[in-house]
């Protein structure tokens, strides 16, 4: 298995050379910067190729390798195949990116709202701090700050009684905070930062758009997509929901077994592959994520390997340690390397540790939210020795079922 380290840039705070320092061999990035729904063209993508694979320092060579991401605008979320010029943008962009030998493309296809955290810095029994998802708080910006329309009406007696408690107890600063953390998009994200007057209207144009008919417009994407990527040689893999859940009141369609199944039964284009991000997935109790990895093994052409701890009832969770929490992370890795063994040199799993703990000299630091250097690190390393543990055939046979 290949692996990588997300680089937001030359802009952000981290050097190539930390890449390598880390032991990373190949590079995962995007072009933040060129607007959702515009082309990239050959030369933008040719520049950072160039910066990231230059070796003339010497140093140990980089490959950009895989592309997080060429954003989906909401015009195709909304219209499917009808929103023909934003889905010819974003073909124009695989075909700059395939040119210059980049053939794997991670994307997702949340509405409105990207990968969701109500807290950035929660502090875990360690000391370093991780990213959260509290329900309460969540239901908090919900209920009382965004005030949705109706959404009285998705929340329990319960639910709302505790979102008030907590909203009433918040400072104006928290209040601002939270409206940061949830609305202003996180790092990497394909959504742009909103307002609370803009986000509530984005969520109304979303208002006759439910899980079917978002299914429908997905499928119809990938066919319009799935036969230049097949000529290309271009592998396309969607990233599960963040949280895996209804989120405002909009649906939700990569959550879960199921969803994936029905999306690979649509589109049998082995370019339609899967990101198999296991902090995702593993929010959700109901999701055997090896079972999930063993099924769908030949469609898993990229990874995010995380832990999730799940609190309360389920529904709040916070970033775990890489090999703590609830992802069984020892079961998971032995069914994509076994799956990475069938595969020639050209065709490997790219993984690569996904967030990490803000910790160490990154606490006195300002870094990107959930991509602190040192936690990363830290992951990288601890799933590189769960690898060489299974490739040296030294942890013990999976249990029936695991």
């Amino acid at each position: 298995m290949r692996q990588a380290w997300r680089w937001f840039g030359p802009d952000a705070g981290v050097p190539l050379d930390a890449v390598r320092q880390a032991g990373a061999t190949d590079v995962v990035s995007a072009l933040h910067d060129v607007p959702i729904g515009q082309a990239w063209t050959s030369n933008q993508v040719s520049e950072r190729k160039t910066l990231i694979e230059n070796t003339s320092s010497g140093r140990t060579p980089l490959v950009w390798s895989v592309v997080e991401s060429i954003p989906i605008s909401d015009a195709i979320k909304r219209e499917g195949g009808a929103a023909k010029q934003d889905i010819t943008a974003w073909i124009a962009s695989m075909e700059a990116l395939a040119a210059h030998d980049i053939k794997t493309i991670c994307y997702n296809f949340m509405p409105v709202v990207d990968w969701c955290r109500t807290d950035l810095d929660y502090v875990t029994p360690t000391g370093a701090t991780a990213m959260r998802f509290d329900q309460d708080r969540f239901a908090a910006f919900d209920l009382y700050i965004l005030q949705r329309k109706n959404a009285e009406q998705e929340y329990s007696n319960a639910d709302r009684l505790a979102a008030r408690a907590t909203y009433e107890a918040m400072s104006e600063a928290e209040i601002n905070q939270l409206i940061f953390n949830i609305a202003s998009a996180l790092p990497g994200s394909t959504t742009e930062p909103l307002t609370i007057p803009a986000f509530r209207d984005k969520l109304e144009t979303y208002a006759h758009v439910d899980a079917n008919k978002l299914r429908q417009n997905l499928v119809a994407f990938l066919e319009e997509v799935t036969p230049i990527a097949d000529e290309l040689g271009v592998r396309l893999t969607l990233h599960p929901d963040d949280p895996p859940r209804s989120l405002f009141g909009l649906p939700r369609i990569a959550s879960n077994e199921a969803d994936y199944a029905a999306i690979f039964d649509a589109v049998p284009s082995s370019a339609n592959g899967m990101c198999f991000c296991s902090g995702s997935l593993g929010v959700r109790a109901d999701n055997d994520l090896p079972a999930m990895a063993r099924r769908f093994a030949s469609r898993i052409y990229f990874s995010h390997l995380r832990a999730t701890t799940r609190q309360g009832d389920g529904r709040s969770f916070y970033e775990a340690a890489h090999l703590e929490g609830d992802v069984d992370m020892v079961a998971l890795l032995r069914a994509l390397v076994e799956e990475d063994r069938k595969r020639d040199s050209g065709s490997k799993i790219i993984f690569r540790s996904d967030h990490g703990h803000r910790m160490l000299d990154d606490l006195a630091k300002q870094v990107t939210p959930g991509y602190p250097v040192i936690g990363r690190l830290r992951g990288l390393a601890e799933l590189r020795g769960v690898i060489a543990a299974l490739d040296a055939g030294a942890l013990c046979p999976a249990k029936a079922g695991g």
